[in-house]
């Protein structure tokens, strides 16, 4: 009897301590909406100037949402276009990239057998009007909103086209432009098929199963490879979908836990595996990300392919999207995702990374270590590493500042406008001529820049002189001076691979389109390379998805 006293007792007094942190929540919650409440209402009756109240709240909730993950995020009821577009890949419109330039917003890449491209627009086209009205003033998302609309309905442009006197017009029709989630495919080596996964919208999976089938049919191919350099990634129910092509029908691949227990959810392949038997390997880059690292994860987990590549970025954490009053919608982060050894691949510290995003050094002392189904060794703390790392180690030289200025893209406009047609992206060199070429080009552009290194310098400088060292180390100040002063003329030469690679990538573009462009770019990628000889070579690829 008195155990059942004291288990009462104990059941009683957890359910008394549950009951009063929820109440203590719900009077912290309410206390916090109507102090802001009070001072919405105190400043709308007494402060000096006229406010924007729309924009206040808007200014507060954001910065609320900063403090939490970069991921959680308000989106309004006017961004609603865009929260479509994230999921499906889908929008009515002209069906072409814009950007905005000196001159205003311009057409940056047209969309092959979209309205832009079919009616004549280029790369380079400046907009002046949409349906007469005026947008040479006017931001990127306002041009592209005007730009948007309901399917077949027109709209009119006024476009400038770079060394042309006068502008014109044309009307288009807008279409629903669906992009494709699998942007390239080819077979190398007569039995290695290659396949472009650019997000995980939600026809991705079937895209990428017609696209194996389709090679499979043709070429009778025997390995894969899946390229998600630079996907960030979409619905997990798609990259589920995708696993299921090579894994048995059941298999766990990923799982979320949150705070609520609808947050909490285990993934299973869906069907029976459609290519069971296949070589893979998935190639990745800091710019991989979630749903793509759910895809390099579990197969790296299942033993089921080889990944090669960088370190992914370490985004381990799963947003769901809930509608709001007033038609808005909040993105919000509601779990972390598991993959299939157990480990969270997201970032320990996501507040601070590299400059591109990308996950930094992580000590193993602060990592765990799991292990794959064959018992490798593999760790979390922040992305997957690749079982072949291969580092992009190009550095921030003159092509980058080149890039940064738009001026490949320029001087390509202006090459598109000289010569009729180029040959195939398999075949087109870029050749010492058009080098020359683009150099003069830069003359002409007065093109300079000023390096990060030459900006510290200064600070140092300045620093120094503040602290009176000036003086002391004038000498060695001068000498330094002389070596970080950029050589425009040698710097070009010494970086002309690189200068030709990303030159010739954005002319092939204004004459093939984001294919040839992808074409081109795979003509001389040593991660690509490096996949191509490995899954020539059987014994080595079974080798490395063996326990050490």
């Amino acid at each position: 009897m008195k155990k059942t006293k004291l288990i009462f007792l104990l059941a009683f007094g957890c359910c008394t301590v549950a009951l009063q942190a929820a109440e203590d929540r719900s009077f912290r919650i309410n206390k916090n909406l109507n102090l802001f409440n009070s001072i919405s209402r105190e400043l709308d009756l007494n402060y000096v100037d006229t406010l924007d109240y729309d924009k206040n709240t808007r200014i507060a909730i954001e910065a609320m949402l900063r403090q939490l993950d970069p991921y959680t995020v308000y989106i309004a009821e006017e961004q609603t276009d865009d929260l479509t577009f994230m999921t499906t890949g889908q929008y009515a419109g002209i069906g072409a990239v814009i950007a905005k330039g000196k001159e205003g917003v311009y057409i940056a890449d047209p969309y092959e057998g979209k309205p832009a491209q079919k009616k004549g627009l280029k790369a380079g086209d400046i907009i002046l009007a949409v349906d007469g009205q005026d947008v040479t003033q006017s931001s990127v998302g306002e041009v592209s909103a005007k730009l948007k609309g309901v399917p077949n309905t027109s709209l009119k442009l006024k476009i400038q086209r770079p060394g042309d006197k006068k502008p014109f017009e044309k009307t288009f029709l807008r279409e629903k432009i669906q992009l494709d989630a699998v942007s390239y495919t080819k077979v190398f080596d007569g039995k290695t098929g290659y396949l472009l996964l650019n997000d995980f919208t939600d026809h991705a999976a079937s895209e990428l199963r017609n696209s194996v089938s389709s090679m499979i049919k043709n070429d009778s191919i025997e390995a894969l490879i899946i390229d998600l350099r630079n996907n960030g990634g979409g619905l997990i129910d798609e990259a589920v979908k995708i696993l299921g092509f090579f894994l048995p029908k059941g298999t766990s691949v990923v799982s979320t836990r949150g705070k609520t227990p609808a947050s909490e959810r285990s993934y299973h392949t869906p069907s029976q595996a459609l290519f069971p038997d296949m070589k893979l390997c998935v190639l990745t880059n800091s710019a991989s990300a979630s749903a793509s690292e759910i895809i390099a994860g579990a197969v790296q987990d299942l033993d089921r392919g080889v990944i090669i590549g960088e370190r992914t970025f370490g985004k381990g954490l799963v947003q769901s999207i809930r509608p709001l009053n007033y038609g808005g919608h909040l993105k919000i982060t509601t779990a972390k995702y598991y993959i299939p050894s157990g480990r969270c691949i997201q970032v320990i510290d996501y507040s601070h990374r590299n400059e591109d995003g990308s996950v930094g050094p992580v000590p193993d002392s602060l990592t765990s270590v799991f292990h794959t189904r064959n018992g490798r060794p593999v760790r979390d703390g922040g992305g997957i590493t690749p079982d072949i790392r291969i580092e992009d180690n190009r550095k921030m030289n003159i092509a980058y500042y080149i890039y940064a200025q738009n001026l490949y893209f320029d001087y390509a406009t202006r090459y598109a406008q000289r010569n009729k047609e180029i040959a195939s992206p398999d075949s087109f060199e870029l050749s010492d001529e058009i080098f020359e070429d683009f150099c003069a080009y830069l003359v002409e552009k007065k093109f300079s820049y000023i390096s990060q290194t030459e900006k510290y310098f200064e600070e140092l400088k300045n620093l120094a002189r503040y602290e009176g060292l000036e003086e002391a180390a004038l000498e060695e100040f001068e000498a330094l001076k002389k070596k970080l002063n950029p050589d425009i003329s040698e710097s070009m030469r010494k970086n002309k691979a690189e200068i030709t690679r990303i030159l010739g990538a954005e002319i092939v573009k204004r004459y093939h389109f984001q294919k040839g462009e992808i074409a081109y770019s795979l003509r001389n990628d040593p991660v690509l390379e490096k996949a191509r000889a490995l899954l020539k070579d059987s014994k080595a690829y079974a080798d490395l998805l063996q326990k050490k």
